[in-house]
């Protein structure tokens, strides 16, 4: 395993999977909060990241193959509640016999000329240091010609088979095979997810903190469309000493479009002490769909050759610079809603205690339908691509319209951003301009929003480009969970 430029892999894959939808709007963030002073923190590690442009696309016949291998402030009305999570089962004790026994690998769920599937890693390791935990790891099955991508976080403390090793949490794949394993630690949990998941990993990505940090930093930061409020322990400034308490607070962002600089970022994406590793997952999603929107703009593309020679150290992976060239071409295939999110999590894993009493999560026989689903080239999610839904702010909380639009997105609705004829709208509208005017897809557009009961207008116009329009009123609730969204 060769560390590469930063650039090979980094920018790589934000081009290939940005959308290529309207830029984003300037928008006016919220304040942050500090709340009160601090507890015993345990940090806990994070992402991967990206940037980049498009270019015109080949013939498909060209498709390459590959080896497997300023915030405002202002005062903010009252937050939408958090919906309570789910509830997990009590934990359970299999005997040694049930432990001892060794999954069967799964057949593989894609195949090479169909998929280009990549790893994204977020390592523990600190400088100087020699941990190399692999605590986020998200698959991106990419679809080029079809502009299709399915993300696929996998919780740390999985407990499967590890080739050579025997059962174990999926973030010990890595430090294990840098013991000996041949092709080292990145092969070993290549072949791990492949045995236990049946996905090829086409090529890998691995990036610590310091490397997240700055990379975001070199890019100006981004927007993340924050459709919860979230509230857990920071640091009072990233220099502190964190094994002091006293340089702790508790710290709430959201909701709106917030503006995340490298330290917020890292921040946001790997804090877990008043939350959990399965919201954490949606968090990390969260920021990869931010950073996909930022290589639209134009002065990402400026800043290659200072992420090529700044960050050679920041990021271990696989992939080539030709590699990226080849596929770059068709970032032009995928809009804003072309990202389907999927999180391993109860039902799919349960938890249980090992005969060590180490707390890990079992994957269960429903987690296969998940993978399968993840793992298909969509029809139904295609039909909704061709939906665009525009998107106005009618309330006076401001950037709730970037809310309900990323909110569509993940529901896999195109959408576009406007300005509302006025702020004052109590209730939501929806406008329906098709000619069909299926009280179907108007029902299944508001349950997604999570307001059933709002106002329909029928205005049947074939000549509009978006085929609906929703103007959000004071009465609608930004907070949703992207689990809970069929794709």
């Amino acid at each position: 395993m060769k560390i590469s430029k930063l650039f090979t892999f980094a920018v790589c894959f934000a081009v290939f999977i940005s959308s290529c939808g309207t830029p984003p709007q300037d928008q006016v963030t919220l304040p942050f909060i500090l709340v009160t002073s601090a507890p015993n923190a345990s940090p806990t590690p994070t992402p991967f990241q990206p940037s980049l442009a498009t270019l015109t696309p080949p013939a498909l016949a060209e498709m390459p193959t590959f080896a497997p291998q300023d915030t405002a402030t202002f005062e903010q009305p009252p937050a939408s509640p958090l919906p309570p999570p789910t509830a997990l089962p009590p934990t359970e004790t299999l005997s040694p016999a049930q432990a001892a026994v060794v999954p069967t690998a799964l057949p593989p769920l894609t195949t090479e000329n169909e998929t280009v599937n990549f790893l994204l890693i977020g390592s523990d390791r600190r400088p100087g240091g020699t941990s190399h935990r692999t605590d986020t790891l998200i698959i991106a099955v990419v679809w080029f010609r079809e502009g299709q991508i399915s993300l696929i976080s996998i919780p740390r403390d999985t407990w499967l088979n590890i080739p050579t090793v025997g059962m174990q949490r999926i973030n010990t794949a890595y430090q294990s095979g840098e013991l000996g394993y041949p092709g080292g630690g990145m092969a070993l949990l290549k072949e791990t997810i492949l045995e236990n998941f049946g996905i090829r990993i086409d090529h890998t990505a691995m990036i610590e903190f310091d490397g997240f940090r700055n990379l975001v930093d070199t890019l100006g930061g981004f927007d993340v469309p924050i459709a919860c409020p979230y509230t857990d322990w920071r640091l009072i400034a990233p220099n502190l000493d964190e094994n002091d308490e006293d340089n702790w607070q508790l710290f709430t962002i959201g909701p709106g479009q917030v503006h995340l600089d490298g330290d917020l970022a890292l921040w946001y994406a790997r804090s877990r002490s008043k939350s959990s590793d399965f919201d954490r997952e949606r968090r990390q999603q969260e920021v990869i769909r931010a950073a996909f929107q930022k290589t639209l703009q134009s002065g990402t593309l400026s800043k290659i050759p200072q992420l090529y020679n700044d960050f050679s150290s920041a990021i271990v992976t696989d992939m080539s610079l030709g590699d990226m060239l080849r596929l770059a071409p068709y970032a032009v295939n995928f809009t804003n809603a072309n990202i389907r999110g999927y999180y391993i999590r109860p039902p799919y894993v349960q938890p249980w205690t090992t005969d060590g009493g180490a707390a890990v999560l079992l994957p269960q026989d429903s987690l296969n339908s998940l993978l399968v689903e993840a793992t298909t080239l969509s029809a139904y999610a295609a039909a909704r691509e061709t939906i665009t839904v525009e998107v106005q702010n009618g309330s006076y909380f401001d950037t709730m319209d970037a809310l309900a639009a990323a909110r569509l997105n993940y529901a896999g609705y195109e959408t576009t951003v406007s300005p509302a004829d006025n702020r004052n709208y109590g209730n939501t509208v929806l406008v329906d301009y098709t000619s069909a005017q299926d009280p179907v897809q108007r029902e299944t557009i508001l349950n997604i929003l999570g307001t059933p009961s709002a106002n329909v207008l029928s205005m049947p116009d074939p000549n509009r480009k978006a085929q609906y329009r929703v103007i959000l009123g004071a009465d609608y609730e930004s907070c949703f969970r992207p689990e809970d969204l069929t794709h």
